[in-house]
């Protein structure tokens, strides 16, 4: 029997029950009807952590540094395909160990939470200096990879240390693109192989150039890549000034075009780089000065996320036309810098058609390069090359894993059968109009004529939107219609299945490139992936912002397979906490990051494998940013805030409690100062406990240092202190 029918037999009225007002409007077609689930099934007898690492990709992406284990958790392999299984973590042991209380011998910090892995880090680029010496040895090649990590991919202190003591075996160096960067590019390789290259790119003014001059006075191998033609005769003219003899590269904008969007830099037009015509010039300028052996390197780069090794073949031999060219005119050239361009498959379709993938491997995309240099040089009879490249999101993209809570769901209201009291109610109030819509919708739900149902609630719907617009209709027969819509669309299979996660998170702080550029990144559930997803849900963020949300989603789906949260969800205590985990994002994503609504930054850990019961250590956590941090940020002064705040709270807290009311608003007013501007479960919060003053605490200590304060204890600079430890 149709749905619709079964509907329509459900709402005739049982014995002794009789409908109110117009006799000759008919019962509610619907009023029976239990309201249709966006469950898929919550049946998980016949469900496997096998079957969900298929139904998000996890393998395909994620291989081979994550999996899903036998308890239906998210593990990291921290040494991809030589991960051993008792070296394997469990990502949510983990953030149990970080977000623990500390008299739980966990760490205390509040999330979203960025875990970083070094021992990925380093598996990445050993897998890609491996690629590269694969292919020279298996090409015969006369020169040897040496690459660079272009910092502006993390700037984080710890990654970039990290890279340079790794990548020291290699003679892996960094590449700069602005000030700051080669600061502390400069500051790194002091500790890194002396081989290492710094590569100086990007816009060049007088004091970069200074810097970058100095760097080779400290003994370090930096390369000044001229972007602009008119950066040559500054260089010239601090050189000489400096008693420098610079190393000099080219950028040279090349014929072939990445047409992605990851490709707006590349081509004749490009932002950056010389053309062929200029380059002629440089040469010609060094030659009369006597220069021309300064200039060593060629670099371009076609674009980000290159999505075939048949492109990036194309290009790589254009660029090495031009570099036998500028030996042949007497350049002392040396090295050839493919720049970045290494592509990570964001979705794990291995296609070439799409922006957020690519169709090779590391060890193709290596082949590729050293195949196309040697193919040119050995046709012009020219030493092959040291090959550099800038692969910064091959390289740390994989590390870092952003993990945060749902914290509730906008679960689909339940709409009740229609009482006959209700449904007088709502008759009464309707026009002549809306009761034809009525019963036209009543006599198409008993002839199985969905589309028409829809048609006529539809117009029902908007009758009364208009009839409470005018004010002739009550916000509780507004919302009878609604109810009777919504049961009409569930009845007949039309209803938007799609729930809406809330989670304490900011897109716009930690997953920038979503907003800004489309970027879709893996997102998963860390656990219960030994359960069968029971629905499907969007993301949508704490940002007071309609673009504060995440509605597409690798695969290009619109909707995401969740879990239904148990109990109340995360931040109201009352449930089991729901963690979803972002991964892929260790690249920009950090840097890009902005303070809208000031929702700052997360906590970060970083966790490495070790041989104990849990197979990880964490060696390093930081709280994510304070309320007051993001506050500076803005050029507040938290400080003079805060006691503003508090001469407040006293000028209108006095009482016969001698102070303890107002000293209690300071202490509460100082954590809120302290804490992370990211919601907390109630469990953890330090308003749990309501005393007589309507105030709360987070503890019988918390209250007892507060009255202790309050009766004549510590200072105003002491209780800030306290407050903020």
């Amino acid at each position: 029997m149709p749905a619709l029918a079964c509907c329509v037999d459900a709402a005739v009225a049982p014995p002794g029950y009789a409908f109110a007002g117009d006799s000759s409007l008919p019962a509610p077609p619907f009023s029976g009807v239990p309201p249709a689930t966006t469950a898929v099934t919550t049946d998980s007898s016949h469900w496997s952590p096998s079957l969900s690492s298929d139904l998000y990709r996890i393998d395909a992406w994620g291989g081979p540094y994550f999996t899903v284990n036998s308890s239906g958790n998210v593990s990291v392999r921290p040494h991809g395909s030589a991960t051993l299984p008792h070296q394997e973590i469990d990502l949510l042991k983990i953030v149990k160990k970080v977000s623990d209380p500390k008299p739980d011998c966990g760490l205390g910090l509040q999330l979203p939470l960025i875990v970083r892995l070094p021992d990925v880090l380093k598996n990445r680029l050993e897998s890609l200096q491996g690629a590269f010496d694969l292919a020279i040895q298996s090409h015969d090649y006369g020169s040897h990879y040496q690459g660079v990590f272009p910092v502006k991919c993390n700037q984080d202190r710890f990654v970039v240390e990290d890279i340079v003591r790794f990548g020291s075996p290699f003679r892996f160096g960094l590449e700069a693109g602005s000030k700051p960067e080669l600061l502390l590019a400069m500051s790194c390789l002091c500790k890194g192989n002396p081989e290492a290259l710094l590569i100086c790119n990007g816009f060049k003014d007088f004091e970069y150039i200074s810097l970058a001059l100095f760097a080779r006075k400290l003994a370090l191998n930096t390369v000044i890549v001229l972007e602009q033609e008119e950066e040559l005769d500054v260089v010239i003219d601090l050189s000489k000034k400096l008693g420098v003899r610079p190393v000099i590269g080219a950028r040279a904008k090349l014929k072939t075009k990445h047409s992605g969007h990851f490709g707006s830099t590349s081509g004749e037009k490009g932002k950056f780089g010389l053309t062929t015509t200029q380059i002629l010039r440089v040469v010609k300028k060094l030659d009369q000065l006597g220069l021309l052996d300064c200039f060593q390197l060629l670099h371009f780069h076609i674009g980000s996320q290159i999505p075939s090794t048949a492109l990036l073949a194309d290009g790589v031999s254009e660029a090495a036309q031009i570099y036998c060219e500028l030996v042949r005119l007497g350049a002392h050239m040396k090295f050839i810098d493919i720049g970045g361009g290494l592509g990570i498959d964001y979705d794990g379709s291995k296609s070439s058609d799409s922006e957020i993938s690519v169709s090779y491997s590391l060890e193709e995309y290596a082949a590729a390069v050293v195949r196309a240099v040697l193919n040119v040089c050995d046709r012009k009879s020219v030493k092959h090359p040291v090959i550099c490249s800038e692969s910064g999101r091959a390289l740390v993209s994989h590390h870092s894993v952003m993990i945060f809570e749902a914290i509730s769901s906008s679960a689909c209201d339940d709409v009740p059968p229609m009482s006959a009291f209700a449904l007088q109610y709502f008759i009464e109030g309707l026009t002549e109009e809306a009761r034809a819509d009525y019963r036209n919708l009543s006599a198409a739900a008993i002839r199985g004529e969905y589309e028409a149902c829809l048609t006529y609630a539809d117009q029902l719907k908007q009758r009364c939107i208009d009839q409470f617009k005018e004010g002739s209709l009550g916000i509780e027969q507004l919302a009878t219609v609604d109810g009777l819509c919504d049961m009409v669309s569930k009845a007949i299979g039309a209803s938007d299945p799609v729930r809406t996660y809330h989670v304490n998170l900011s897109v716009f702080t930690s997953i920038p490139d979503f907003w800004g550029i489309g970027q879709t990144f893996p997102i998963v559930p860390i656990h219960r992936l030994d359960q069968r997803p029971a629905v499907r849900g969007i993301l949508s963020d704490l940002t007071c912002d309609s673009d504060g949300k995440i509605d597409k989603f690798i695969g290009g789906e619109s909707s995401l397979p969740l879990h239904e949260l148990e109990g109340n969800g995360g931040a109201s205590g009352g449930g089991q906490k729901y963690y979803l985990g972002m991964f892929l994002g260790g690249a920009y994503q950090e840097a890009l990051g902005g303070v809208h609504n000031l929702f700052g930054g997360p906590s970060v850990v970083r966790v490495s494998q070790s041989d104990g019961p849990h197979s990880f250590a964490v060696t390093l956590a930081v709280p994510g940013p304070s309320c007051s941090d993001v506050l500076r940020v803005m050029q507040h002064e938290p400080e003079l805030m805060f006691e503003t705040l508090k001469h407040r709270a006293e000028e209108y807290g006095q009482g016969d409690d001698g102070g303890m009311a107002s000293a209690a608003v300071a202490t509460s007013l100082a954590r809120s100062f302290h804490n992370m501007p990211y919601l907390v479960a109630a469990s953890s919060c330090c308003l749990t406990a309501m005393n007589n003053h309507g105030l709360y605490y987070c503890s019988e200590d918390d209250y007892d240092v507060v009255a202790d304060s309050a009766g004549g204890g510590g200072g105003e600079e002491d209780q800030w202190s306290y407050c903020c430890a």
